[in-house]
């Protein structure tokens, strides 16, 4: 039985391009439909705009500019021993419309110089292919994932980064936290047409809505199919994965239909997609939805056998809180962005109103793992927490290496159980803008980045109280945790 991490457990941290990159309209980027996204917050959620307004703040046109600040903060990385860097590349950067006939140079060239950078320092890219942006001109002309052209242009940009950093790259993901557009809506994860001034993520769908964002969804299965394979074909060493968002939705009461509910919210939410990347097809209670809901799905014979065929190698997924879910409509919602259900009394809320729950995340490795056996990762989880700088230029975060001490100490649980856990790369390891809210002022990060959300700030870097923590859990391979 083994008892502590592996020997080559895969420390690191995460980013995305479109919350930490910027230079938006740079090296000849075109916009994302990210861009199109103004800023929000814990009240006020974020909108889109269809034209870009000259008194609007749209965070990811500046992100924590890591366009001109890379090698530095790559060098901060490895100062805590990363063995890995998952970080995203920007689809509009290489094909600025995504449906052009070449690549952009200057953007290729630009990853690669980010690649070759972190080999410098023994760090392994683990790069997402696609993360919650797509080139606004797809979303505009198109309608994004909804249309079944999207296939092709994602497969056409995947292939140009398989050859392009054969050498460079072992790790992918197709597509990050895929099941969001069955949970929230179409606009973030699917780039589906919206209406101006409305918001990108939306709980409450109608069975046309569910209709549309499925349809999508399905394409987007399709597309990290074919990427899989070609993926496979260009160099067979890569190592390809599906990335969910990690749900553990516990029921409030021991009432039959609470059991029943949870059950039914971890299904739609966790295996839904999970079953499609991992074994190949739909699970079984997918047809009972789609007849509940009236969802009839464009899926053609070619279809289900790609998605046999292209099935991932190893499952990574995010986890930053629980949820608890009940049928009792009297209990109210617990109130937090990209929550769900109501206020779980066993748990403590972040300000956010995100659940702190690190043995939720010891529960979902044993009943992902039980369910697929194949390599895991968890490649997102952190607190966002509101940092001071104190008057000496320290910034003292106890509040998020307590929180992520529980955590690694259930992974270490985990792996006890027999979970076959390969890598760790906590959420936002250098500051970034948040996804939900648009926020800089919602910190995740080791590192301080001098930047708020009135936009004000050098863009400098400050090694936190947590970066120095983090460093001697890695150099110790899990074993010291002690702050």
């Amino acid at each position: 039985m083994t008892t502590t991490f592996p020997k080559n457990f895969l420390w690191g941290g995460a980013t995305a391009a479109n919350q930490y990159e910027g230079a938006w309209n740079e090296g000849g980027k075109g916009p994302s439909d990210s861009d199109m996204l103004l800023s929000g917050t814990y009240d006020k959620p974020r909108v889109f705009t269809k034209e870009l307004k000259d008194d609007g703040y749209y965070p990811s046109h500046l992100g924590s500019d890591f366009y001109h600040h890379y090698k530095e903060d790559i060098k901060l990385l490895a100062g805590m021993g990363y063995k890995t860097y998952r970080m995203s590349i920007a689809w509009s950067r290489v094909f600025p419309n995504g449906d052009d006939a070449t690549p952009n140079q200057e953007g290729l060239d630009f990853y690669r110089s980010v690649f070759e950078e972190c080999h410098k320092y023994g760090i392994e890219p683990l790069v997402t292919i696609s993360h919650y942006e797509m080139p606004y001109h797809l979303t505009d002309k198109y309608n994004g994932w909804g249309n079944r052209l999207a296939i092709d242009f994602y497969v056409k940009y995947a292939k140009t980064l398989f050859t392009e950093y054969k050498d460079l790259v072992h790790y992918w993901l197709t597509f990050n936290e895929i099941n969001i557009g069955m949970m929230f809506g179409g606009y973030m994860s699917l780039g589906m047409k919206v209406k101006d001034g409305s918001a990108p993520f939306n709980p409450k769908q109608t069975d046309e809505d569910i209709q549309n964002n499925l349809q999508g969804l399905h394409h987007q299965f399709v597309a990290s199919a074919l990427a899989v394979k070609v993926g496979h074909e260009i160099n067979p060493d890569n190592k390809i994965g599906c990335m969910i968002a990690g749900n553990v939705n516990y029921p409030l009461t021991s009432n039959p239909d609470d059991i029943l509910k949870a059950q039914q919210t971890n299904e739609m939410m966790n295996y839904y997609c999970g079953d499609v990347q991992v074994r190949g097809a739909y699970p079984h209670f997918a047809q009972r939805f789609w007849d509940e809901h009236n969802v009839k799905l464009n899926i053609t014979a070619e279809d289900e056998a790609v998605l046999k065929e292209g099935v991932v190698d190893y499952y990574t997924f995010s986890y930053y809180s629980s949820n608890a879910v009940t049928t009792d409509e009297s209990k109210g919602e617990a109130g937090g962005n990209f929550t769900m259900g109501v206020k779980n009394p066993y748990l403590k809320y972040s300000e956010w109103g995100w659940a702190m729950d690190p043995k939720g995340l010891r529960w979902y490795l044993n009943d992902v793992y039980g369910r697929y056996q194949i390599p895991i990762m968890v490649v997102e989880n952190g607190l966002g927490a509101r940092d001071v700088v104190e008057s000496d230029g320290s910034i003292n975060d106890d509040y998020r290496i307590e929180y992520l001490q529980g955590h690694i100490e259930q992974m270490k649980e985990a792996i006890k159980d027999g979970v076959d856990l390969v890598g760790y790369t906590p959420w936002g390891c250098i500051d970034l803008v948040s996804a939900g809210t648009g926020q800089m002022e919602k910190r995740y990060g080791f590192v301080y980045v001098n930047r708020d959300d009135n936009q004000v700030g050098d863009f400098s870097r400050t090694p936190k109280k947590s970066y120095y923590w983090y460093k001697k859990v890695i150099a110790s391979n899990g074993a010291d945790l002690d702050n």
